[in-house]
């Protein structure tokens, strides 16, 4: 078990039109935007906190020039504050608090001759998570403002991270790590994956028994469950987009091949046969899958279609690409750019396209891994270790960005949204 859990890890960490085409808004023709707090409830250091989260939104949606600096008008102003006169547009918001300890807010954006283009107002039942409220308002300006969806935004995020040798903890978050909720402590858990697309239950392998097992717990009941287990290896890597079938990688045998397992009939399928190791199976639809292989003597990227013996080539480029992701005929995937013995290598995220020839780096420095696409497709989520300092990232794919949000300790094993 032990030795099959290494070569995972092994290939785990180390190694517009079309989206594999670079699309470049420059900074000069995005619209300027500037924020006002009305707020008179909360402390200048939670008004602050809130703030910064939504230019942080703002920033990441892309759309917009955004002013960073801080200031405060009354919300029923009939004017923007003098300093934002030249801005296209201000978004003004008052923070209040609620009886029950909620947080309600309400928010307007206005042009900058103070004509009100659009308004909302928003409630939760807990001051801490702010941050949630910050990424509504920014999916909401940017659908008002006529741009692709960014659902990804509102959705939570959820990883391990190595707190000591062979220790770890399983936590919620938002994509900014604003916010973090540890719910599995204690132990050796790894693999988290949401189980459905609601985020209300995920699944998780747990490596404190004598068979690695995987087991599935439901949020909103509190309900844990084991689910099976398996000598040498038991990964959920992927879950279809239905919640029904399951990606899993397993070794009972010894050798590591990916199964699919319905949840309805209880059944698996054996989707490979190679003797050597085939892991991190991602399902790709229309019935075919992604999957990391050894097969040509080194980690690549290949495709098969499910229920079939046919695999197929994905990648060319590079001698270790592993840790793929896969969206319609999207796929990102890590690899290694430098073979250096005596310091840390360098590994990237490439994007290609199963209808081009194009390969699109992502990245540039570091060690870049475990990408996951959004549900939509707009963007991709990793980890990035660099320089001692883990963080999760986000790359806007239309737009040519990333954003990183480092983590304050620990180190990010691997996440799923």
């Amino acid at each position: 078990m032990k030795i099959l859990l290494a070569l995972l890890m092994f290939f785990t960490f180390t190694y517009g039109a079309d989206a594999t085409i670079e699309v470049i808004k420059k900074a000069e023709t995005l619209p300027s935007i500037a924020v006002e707090d009305a707020s008179n409830d909360y402390d200048e250091s939670f008004k602050l906190r809130f703030f910064k989260a939504l230019i942080a939104d703002l920033n990441v949606i892309s759309i917009f020039n955004v002013d960073r600096h801080y200031r405060i008008n009354e919300y029923d102003a009939s004017s923007v504050v003098v300093e934002n006169k030249d801005q296209e547009y201000v978004l003004r918001y008052l923070l209040q608090e609620l009886d029950n300890g909620g947080l309600g807010v309400s928010m307007k954006l206005l042009q900058k001759d103070g004509t009100e283009v659009f308004s909302k107002n928003y409630r939760v039942s807990k001051q801490n998570i702010y941050m949630f409220v910050a990424h509504a308002i920014a999916y909401d300006i940017n659908e008002f403002m006529g741009e692709a969806p960014v659902s990804w935004i509102k959705r939570k995020v959820i990883f391990a991270k190595i707190v000591a040798p062979m220790k770890t903890e399983i936590i919620i978050s938002d994509y900014t790590l604003s916010y973090q909720h540890v719910i599995v402590k204690g132990g050796f858990n790894v693999f988290p994956k949401w189980a459905n697309k609601a985020q209300s239950a995920f699944y998780y392998t747990s490596l404190d028994s004598v068979k690695p097992t995987l087991k599935y717990i439901d949020i909103r009941k509190g309900a844990v469950k084991s689910l099976m287990s398996s000598d040498g290896m038991m990964i959920c890597s992927d879950v279809s987009d239905d919640g029904q079938k399951l990606l899993l990688t397993m070794a009972p045998k010894g050798q590591p091949d990916i199964y699919v397992y319905d949840l309805n009939t209880k059944k698996y399928s054996k989707e490979t046969h190679y003797r050597g190791i085939d892991v991190n199976g991602q399902f790709m639809g229309r019935g075919k899958m992604v999957f990391i292989s050894s097969r040509l003597g080194y980690p690549n990227v290949f495709s098969k279609t499910l229920g079939r013996d046919d695999v197929e080539q994905m990648v060319y480029y590079g001698r270790s690409n592993s840790a793929c992701s896969a969206h319609g005929h999207y796929v990102v995937y890590k690899a290694r750019e430098t073979s250096n013995a005596f310091s840390e290598n360098t590994f990237n995220l490439h994007l290609i396209s199963t209808k081009t020839d194009v390969i699109r780096r992502l990245t540039a420095t570091g060690v870049n891994e475990f990408p996951r696409f959004s549900h939509d497709g707009d963007a991709i989520i990793f980890i990035k270790n660099y320089k001692g300092q883990s963080a999760i990232g986000i790359i806007r794919l239309n737009y040519n960005k990333n954003y990183l949000f480092p983590i304050t300790s620990g180190r990010v094993q691997s996440l799923d949204w």
